[in-house]
């Protein structure tokens, strides 16, 4: 087949290697001219995994993986299939920003040949597909839906850095805007992801949107569930971590773990796809209100044991959103910074996957662990395995050490003679 992928974003990237690792001809399209160039020299140019660094110089050497940008979109009028993973986020006031998926799918229209199959990947409100993008491609291309025009709703269902992986391990769903689109988006990933892989096809385009909106809202849930456990423990002189995992012992709890705040492209985005337009839906939005309350409380947490961070040095430890990766997309960091800020203390920052101009982009005094400065309180907020195992030393004078993700054995720190304290532990 001839596939066109449009977005090489982390998620995307992969897609399109793993597409051409089946043997098909995959042109990706980007609005990132370096992304572009990269790709086509032969290079990745995201390095989250491996098997991304090991395929692309290959599959770009034997032709069967190419890029281009929005100036050449001539491309799409030769795919059989078009993949479409451009990113749908919510703004500072938390609504739905479709710009640029607008935008992309209008080029799309514009280029599409007969009989091309479109799948959206990219998380979308529910009836999006049908009603939002349908009608765009339909007036773009001049071509009839289900007709000479298919399209399909499948959710990437894939954390960056372990993609390849997540591919061969969780059903694909499926679902389009007729049974012919249906069949034909289940066709495709049968013979585009790893042999083997289960593909599952569901009754429509808003089934599918609507299983990726229960499964990232359920983690969102489960999470608040888990902070509000962790507060309750912290006032009771309880060890949340020890209930859960006793409470886990028993097969229908399924109890996830608190933390600092939620992070990522996903967890904190994707519940607003659901309830922003229906009021009648209760528990997601005071699950929102819960996480995005954590920063607070780990401030008031510091409080409690130091009194007030007014002149203070804090240290956040990890800008990324979760451990081990390049990606800060609506990380916790940043409310945790702004909590820290308004109670008067000066911060700094530091994650071994951003250099100091990063930091300083997003609001950080970035932080050299090799010529450590006086801080008072440390805060972990991704764990990164560097801090698993830094030495309480490497931080001069601290005297309170905030686990963040209760990730780190305490005992280091209680030989050391600094205060330790984790979420609701």
């Amino acid at each position: 087949m001839r596939i066109a992928v449009v977005g090489l974003g982390h998620i995307g990237l992969p897609l399109a290697v793993q597409y051409a690792s089946r043997g098909h001809d995959v042109l990706g399209v980007d609005v990132d001219r370096r992304i572009v160039d990269t790709l086509n020299a032969g290079e990745t140019p995201h390095r989250d995994e491996q098997t991304l660094i090991d395929r692309v110089p290959e599959l770009v050497a034997t032709g069967r993986l190419r890029a281009t940008d929005w100036s050449d979109p001539a491309g799409f009028g030769e795919a059989d299939v078009v993949v479409v993973i451009v990113p749908v986020v919510v703004d500072a006031d938390r609504q739905i920003d479709f710009k640029p998926i607008d935008a992309a799918t209008r080029d799309i229209a514009a280029n599409l040949g007969p009989n091309t199959l479109v799948v959206y990947e990219t998380t979308l409100p529910v009836g999006t597909t049908r009603t939002r993008f349908g009608p765009m491609l339909t007036e773009g291309s001049g071509r009839t839906l289900d007709a000479d025009l298919f399209l399909a709703f499948s959710p990437e269902r894939v954390l960056v850095g372990r993609v390849f992986q997540d591919l061969e391990r969780y059903p694909k769903i499926v679902g389009g805007t007729s049974d012919e689109s249906t069949r034909r988006a289940v066709e495709f990933y049968r013979a585009a992801l790893p042999e083997g892989a289960e593909v599952r096809a569901v009754a429509s385009a808003e089934a599918a949107e609507m299983t990726k909106l229960a499964e990232t809202t359920y983690r969102d849930v489960n999470i608040a569930y888990a902070n509000e456990l962790a507060r309750f423990a912290a006032r009771n002189g309880i060890d949340v971590t020890e209930v859960i995992d006793a409470a886990n012992s028993q097969p229908y709890s399924h109890i996830h773990q608190p933390g600092v705040g939620v992070g990522g492209h996903c967890i904190p985005v994707y519940p607003h796809f659901l309830f922003n337009d229906d009021p009648e839906l209760r528990i997601p939005p005071l699950a929102r209100e819960i996480n995005e309350g954590m920063g607070a409380f780990t401030v008031d947490t510091i409080e409690d044991r130091i009194g007030s961070l007014d002149g203070q040095n804090v240290l956040v430890l990890g800008v990324a959103y979760r451990g081990d990766v390049r990606e800060d997309a609506f990380s916790s960091a940043f409310r945790l910074r702004d909590e820290l800020l308004a109670a008067g203390a000066h911060v700094y920052g530091h994650d071994p996957y951003y250099d100091g101009e990063h930091l300083r982009s997003v609001g950080f005094e970035p932080y050299d662990l090799d010529d450590p400065s006086p801080i008072r309180v440390a805060v972990l907020q991704a764990a990164h395995d560097r801090y698993r195992t830094m030495s309480p030393a490497a931080i001069p004078q601290l005297v309170l050490f905030v686990d963040g993700r209760n990730a780190i054995d305490r005992t280091a720190y209680d030989e050391a003679g600094i205060a330790y304290v984790g979420i609701g532990r």
